[in-house]
């Protein structure tokens, strides 16, 4: 573990190295949403259609659970940044809970989808769409799995000991994967589920 970056103005929160982590993710993930919007605009109809078989519930239950998640992770991370240990253990809890079932409601979601009929490897408009559904909401939920190992090692941290500037370091990097992971869905969330 590196110690904080600084500048003039003041501290990088987390380490260099998720920052680059983050930018080059989000890189790629512009990418995806890039050649979706062209897919999209290319075969609009079709891609409409698709999307309308998506679960709007299914969708918003999602969103609520990372966006809960996320509160869970700040108001943790800003206590450990203060020294005070109170319910951070359980903040972190929370917020893997909130993870578990994010994970929990793709999985029905997908089977549901899968009962239906739908799955990737599909062709045409409706079959592209779908392909998309499935390669980047199996790409974030890798990133949710990820996040709650993350959060796991977090939770592990004594609370009450007094904190190390490394373990500060890594609770700020941790929280800031999380946050990573929660853009993320909310931009899939509008991509798929509100532009219909």
């Amino acid at each position: 573990m590196t110690a904080p970056a600084t500048t003039d103005t003041g501290r990088i929160p987390g380490e260099v190295g998720i920052w680059v982590f983050v930018l080059g993710d989000m890189s790629v993930f512009a990418l995806f949403f890039s050649t979706f919007a062209y897919s999209q605009a290319r075969d609009g109809s079709d891609f409409t259609r698709a999307q309308k078989q998506l679960e709007l519930p299914f969708g918003l239950l999602n969103t609520v659970l990372l966006l809960t998640s996320s509160l869970f992770v700040a108001i943790a991370v800003h206590r450990v940044l203060q020294g005070d240990p109170r319910r951070v253990r359980q903040l972190f809890v929370g917020a893997l809970a909130c993870g578990l079932c994010f994970l929990g409601v793709k999985a029905l979601e997908w089977g549901q989808l899968f009962a239906d009929g739908r799955s990737a490897g599909g062709t045409g408009g409706e079959g592209e769409m779908f392909n998309y559904y499935f390669m980047f909401t199996g790409i974030h939920a890798l990133h949710v799995v990820i996040g709650c190992i993350v959060l796991s090692r977090l939770i592990a941290l004594d609370p009450a000991q007094p904190r190390t500037d490394n373990q500060k370091v890594l609770v700020e990097s941790g929280g800031i994967f999380w946050h990573m992971v929660d853009l993320l869905w909310v931009v899939l969330f509008a991509l798929f589920y509100l532009t219909r």
